[in-house]
């Protein structure tokens, strides 16, 4: 289960570390039974995944991380932990986290951790009561169904909390912002985002309409001022969150669109697309900044539907601002660097959907189509001194600010990202 590395600089070995597996049933037919989403909670002490047959799994991360060390990174090791649950009998000592398999009633497409700031006001201004108060220790989890509603969960009980009952096909993804607010943003098949926010009840704010096709994916910038929103028919758009206004559109992209997440700076923007390619955006001027190749030569416009066997299902940001990992139908997964158009390492993975960064950054997860998740060990290196300054300097500078900064232009173009 080893990487197969291609250009790697370093000997660091990146390795497959396990998987969460599901059991299966005799009759189990092949569809119903797709990971869409996998998840890592924001203080990373939980992993979520939906498994299938309206199933969500809830596991404490550093109980995966148990089992996969030594003799439980065999097959019959995660097999047994993944159908262990809260409910089996399992004596949990007070005060760790629970494990918890929640029956969503229907098929689960999108996932999504909120943690709540009590600091952080609801935007409603107007309404003295609610029937929640959120605290510091609140960790919610909310889940996006076929039928188009999203119930929203404690992670700590399993418990259901709200019902959101507006969207009028399958909510495809959601996500909060991270700034711990609780505004939950869910984009749909229906062609519109809605938002809504927790902290008023869940009460939805704006419907965001400007999407001709399906919504397949959205993801707040770090700040939580900026909404990407990708979709069928090449569709990238970018939304100013304090005004639920569209900034922008950004042409490139020659296929549907589905996936999209912001580098932790906020300084670049990823995009997968079935055109087998993952594009790196600046967001601030909406230009390309440099393009990863699944097939080579890429398809031309025209022909970028016809290559099926390289469409590009998931790409993922690492939080060291320098990595970042795509799933594709050719059945890999890579992890590329920024600064190169060749992937670093590549492993074997059949029928993958979804992929995310552990939280810390050093680990992957990717879904796959009979509900079953797989974990590596993310290629190690240490990020310079330069880049450490750049991401510290792009956390709190647009592009159009570093460019009239008074230094060199070599200095100047390192931290717009013009040198990848």
């Amino acid at each position: 289960h080893s990487f197969t590395f291609l250009m790697t600089s370093n000997n660091s070995k990146a390795k497959f570390i396990g998987e969460l597996l599901v059991p299966v049933a005799p009759f189990d037919q092949k569809s119903g039974r797709e990971t869409w989403t996998v998840a890592f909670a924001p203080d990373g002490s939980y992993f979520a995944w939906s498994q299938g047959h309206r199933i969500v799994r809830l596991v404490p991360w550093s109980k995966c991380l148990k089992n996969f060390g030594g003799e439980g990174s065999n097959r019959a090791g995660t097999r047994r932990l993944s159908r262990q649950n809260s409910e089996g009998g399992t004596v949990v000592p007070v005060g760790e986290p629970r494990e918890h398999t929640i029956d969503c009633g229907d098929i689960v497409w999108g996932l999504a951790f909120g943690s709540s700031v009590p600091e952080k006001q609801s935007r409603c201004v107007n309404i003295e009561w609610h029937r929640f108060k959120f605290g510091q220790d609140q960790l919610l989890l909310a889940t996006g169904l076929n039928n188009g509603r999203i119930k929203i969960w404690d992670v700590y009980t399993g418990k259901l909390l709200l019902n959101l009952m507006d969207h009028t096909d399958i909510v495809r993804d959601l996500t909060f912002a991270p700034d711990g607010s609780l505004m939950l943003v869910s984009a749909s098949r229906d062609k519109t985002l809605r938002v809504w926010d927790l902290k008023d009840d869940g009460n939805m704010v704006k419907v965001l309409r400007s999407h001709q096709n399906w919504v397949y994916c959205s993801a707040f910038s770090p700040d939580s001022s900026v909404l990407c929103s990708v979709g069928a028919g090449k569709s990238v758009f970018l939304w100013d969150m304090d005004k639920y206004s569209l900034i922008r559109k950004l042409e490139g992209h020659h296929n549907d669109v589905v996936s999209c997440e912001f580098s932790p700076d906020g300084a670049l923007l990823a995009t997968a697309s079935y055109d087998t390619r993952v594009i790196i955006w600046d967001p601030h001027m909406g230009t390309v900044l440099l393009e990863l190749a699944h097939l080579f030569p890429p398809p031309s416009p025209i022909f970028a539907g016809g290559a099926n066997d390289r469409w590009v299902r998931s790409v993922a940001f690492c939080h060291d601002g320098r990595h970042i990992a795509s799933i594709t139908d050719d059945r890999m997964v890579r992890f590329w660097t920024i600064d190169e158009t060749s992937p670093q390492a590549i492993a074997p993975l059949t029928n993958g959907l979804c992929c995310a960064f552990s939280t810390d950054g050093s680990f992957l997860a990717a879904g796959s189509r009979d509900g079953s998740v797989h974990f590596w060990a993310c290629p190690k290196s240490i990020a310079s001194l330069q880049h450490l300054c750049r991401m510290a300097l792009r956390r709190v500078m647009s592009t159009q600010q570093v460019q009239t900064l008074p230094i060199p232009p070599r200095i100047r173009s390192y931290l717009s990202y013009q040198d990848l």
